[in-house]
């Protein structure tokens, strides 16, 4: 009787974790779909705004490549706006021209390295140690920005973040709940928009002599670590860890194929450079995704967005305070951080952890990935050492 209770709590408890089919649409998976808006929203009105992109293009772009990935992977993997190439953008002026052709450039090598299958090779050649230190630094840096995002309006982030937190360990539907509130909170208390009103419809046009420079030396070089150690590596890492077998065709060389094709399609078109993530596929799960339902409903309502009236779409797009997308992302970022492989970790993995979490976190990946894999070095001719004496 004990065996027969057991395998059916197990049999609804994969049912409900949506193994059973690659798609489900409800409120679950809508309220998953919406967890990683809190990456999606600010840095992409922050480009739509400062860069002077046309919202209309840039949101059908993420609509239409959030519904492929549901497709294609049948699970919530995320698409989000490249970081590195966004934080340029927001900091210095880059040409649309110029943008467009850094998703170009590096959606040519993500696709030469899925194609050859040379990712796949690279990724093995990265411990898993220092793949855990990269994840905590990332969730670290996350953290770090999400906390930015909630001090610009404090009370609405703490309001936020609490019932966020109330609503995924006694209710159901956590994401969707908290924005409604944050769009309440804003409403209320006159919290200005973050959205800005861009351009019109148009394409990014031809590069200028001086866009190939910044393409590609300020864009897509610093854009190209970071994408391979998080939306590559690390997507299908979480991924595994998230939805177990179903997850293994979340493959590194699949990852490049898609973020590669996606850019090179889309980017000369209007669309911002876009990879996955692996913040997202923690959100997207964190908050209750569980299929390739959420990414699509997702696009579906990008595209939507998209489609609607300049001042109903800004509208809209301005309705959630900041402060409420960065505690969506600071709950993403301490699941992220707080992976059971680094609780697990043999003590002798901790410091290769600790180095690759530091120099994510004061750098980049790449300078996380040098320091954790000289680390690991270390920590090899260490145990060697010290084996004979073992003996």
């Amino acid at each position: 009787m004990k065996d027969e209770t057991e395998f059916n709590l197990a049999r609804e408890g994969a049912m409900s974790e949506g193994t059973t089919s690659g798609f489900r649409f409800d409120l679950r998976e809508a309220s998953g779909a919406l967890g990683d808006i809190g990456t999606l929203l600010p840095l992409t009105l922050g480009m739509i705004a400062l860069v002077g992109l046309p919202a209309q293009q840039v949101l059908a772009g993420f609509g239409l490549f959030y519904i492929a990935t549901g497709l294609i992977y049948r699970l919530p993997i995320p698409v989000q706006p490249m970081k590195a190439i966004a934080a340029v953008a927001l900091a210095s002026e880059v040409s649309p021209a110029a943008l467009a052709l850094s998703g170009v450039l590096i959606g040519g090598v993500l696709l030469g390295l899925g194609g050859s299958g040379l990712i796949d090779r690279l990724a093995r050649l990265v411990p898993q140690s220092v793949l855990s230190g990269l994840q905590l630094g990332l969730g670290l840096a996350l953290g770090w920005i999400a906390l930015g995002l909630m001090a610009e309006q404090a009370p609405i982030g703490a309001a936020s973040l609490a019932v966020a937190a109330f609503m995924l360990r006694f209710g159901r539907h956590a994401a969707l709940v908290t924005l409604m509130l944050g769009a309440a909170l804003g409403l209320w208390l006159g919290v200005p928009g973050a959205a800005g009103p861009g351009a019109q419809i148009g394409l990014p046009g031809l590069p200028a002599p001086g866009d190939l420079r910044i393409a590609l030396a300020d864009l897509a070089l610093p854009q190209l670590a970071l994408t391979l150690t998080n939306a590559v590596f690390l997507t299908a890492l979480v991924a595994g860890d998230a939805f177990g077998p179903r997850a293994a065709h979340v493959t590194p060389r699949k990852l490049c194929l898609s973020s590669g094709a996606a850019n090179l399609l889309l980017a000369p078109l209007g669309a911002v450079p876009m990879c996955h993530g692996a913040g997202g596929v923690a959100a997207h799960h964190r908050f209750g995704a569980r299929t390739g339902g959420a990414p699509v409903m997702l696009g579906a309502a990008l595209l939507l967005l998209a489609l609607l009236p300049a001042p109903l779409r800004q509208s809209a797009l301005s309705a959630i305070p900041a402060a409420t997308l960065g505690a969506l992302l600071l709950i993403a970022a301490v699941e992220l951080a707080a992976s059971r492989r680094l609780i697990d970790a043999r003590p002798s993995c901790r410091p290769v952890i600790a180095a690759a979490a530091l120099g994510t976190v004061l750098a980049n990946p790449l300078v996380g990935l040098i320091a954790g894999t000289g680390a690991e070095i270390l920590r090899k001719l260490w145990l060697r050492h010290r084996a004979p004496q073992g003996r």
